[in-house]
This record gives structure tokens, C-alpha cells and sequence, in this order.
């Protein structure tokens, strides 16, 4: 079985970006990235109603990486500290040697290769240094930027599950992606 640790926290890079821990003192960025409509609308979880929710979620995930339940990075710009997305993996399988990764970016901050660029470090830390066997990617079949850029990155789509999550009185479709290392 996979045995995950993220103490010390990993933080990451490439040549522009530095994925960080997220802390209490990025509540306000974190804040205007998850209570916005536009960045959450394929994200079916509430949206922060103010700074104190946003401090809530932060400390929440902060506990799931001390427990080696997940690992969240704040995308961040090496020579600017604001935190502009998101990416991190979830749901651990270690039984499977698998996790899910999951990922948003601040719109101000779309089709700049941000999320690609964060993706491929990500992903190469999740088979070179976690040592996963396969990643997986769950999207909304709407969100065709976030399905275009997995599969950019090789991930296949294993499938398409209708209705399978309940959210505002409304049930969604989901697509289901796996990227399995091949080394």
C-alpha cells in the first residue's frame, strides 16, 4: 500500500509559478477566488460568504494534509505572492496507488498557460515523488477548458456518469479522466 506524507508540505515549482501551502493570511485572496460564480459555476460546493468561511476552508484542508488525506497548493507567481488558482490532490486511494486531482484558476488569469504549466509540475510530483500509479480528474461535461487541458495532458476519459451528483435542486453529469504512469 502507498504510504502518502505531506509534512513538511511540498511546495513546488516551475519556471514562473510557486505552488505554496495556503494560510490564514490568504483568506481574502481565497476568498474572492471560491465565492466567485464565475470561477465555481462547474464546482458544486458552496460559495464563502465571508472572510471567516474562507478562513474555515482553509484550516479545514490544512487539517486534511496533516492527516495525509489531501494536498492543496495555492498558485502563486514567483515574483508576485497573490494566489490566482488552485491545484491539488484529493480523495487519496493508496490501496490503488491513486488520487484525484483537482484544480481552479481566477479568470483574470485564463488562457496565459497558468493551469498547464501547474498541472505538468503537479503531476510530476504525483508519479515521481508520491509515487501514484494512476491520477484521476473528475469534470463537468460543460466545463470544456477543463476537459480540453486534461486531455492535452494525456488523460483519458474512462467515463461519463449521468446525474450522478445531486446540487441545487438539480442533478449533474460528470466525466470521468485517468492518467496512468506508463514509466
Amino acid at each position: 500500500m502507498l504510504h502518502l506524507n505531506f509534512s513538511p508540505f511540498p511546495i513546488l515549482e516551475t519556471d514562473r509559478l510557486r505552488l505554496r501551502q495556503i494560510v490564514e493570511t490568504d483568506a481574502e485572496q481565497m476568498f474572492q477566488l471560491r465565492s466567485s460564480p464565475e470561477t465555481m459555476q462547474y464546482i458544486p460546493r458552496e460559495l464563502p460568504k465571508t472572510i471567516d468561511d474562507a478562513i474555515a476552508h482553509i484550516n479545514y484542508m490544512n487539517d486534511l494534509r496533516l492527516n495525509n488525506e489531501c494536498v492543496n497548493w495555492g498558485i502563486t507567481f514567483k515574483d508576485e505572492d497573490i494566489i490566482v488558482g488552485l491545484i491539488g490532490y484529493f480523495r487519496p486511494k493508496p490501496e490503488n496507488h491513486r488520487a484525484e486531482i483537482g484544480y481552479m484558476l481566477s479568470p483574470d488569469y485564463h488562457g496565459k498557460g497558468i493551469m498547464q504549466e501547474a498541472l505538468t509540475r503537479v503531476i510530476d510530483y504525483g508519479f515521481n515523488d508520491l509515487k501514484l500509479h494512476s491520477i484521476e480528474a473528475i469534470t463537468a461535461p460543460e466545463n470544456y477548458a477543463s476537459w480540453k487541458l486534461l486531455e492535452k495532458n494525456d488523460f483519458i476519459r474512462e467515463g461519463h456518469f449521468k446525474e450522478d451528483t445531486y446540487w441545487n435542486g438539480r442533478y449533474l453529469d460528470s466525466y470521468v479522466y485517468s492518467l496512468i504512469n506508463k514509466k
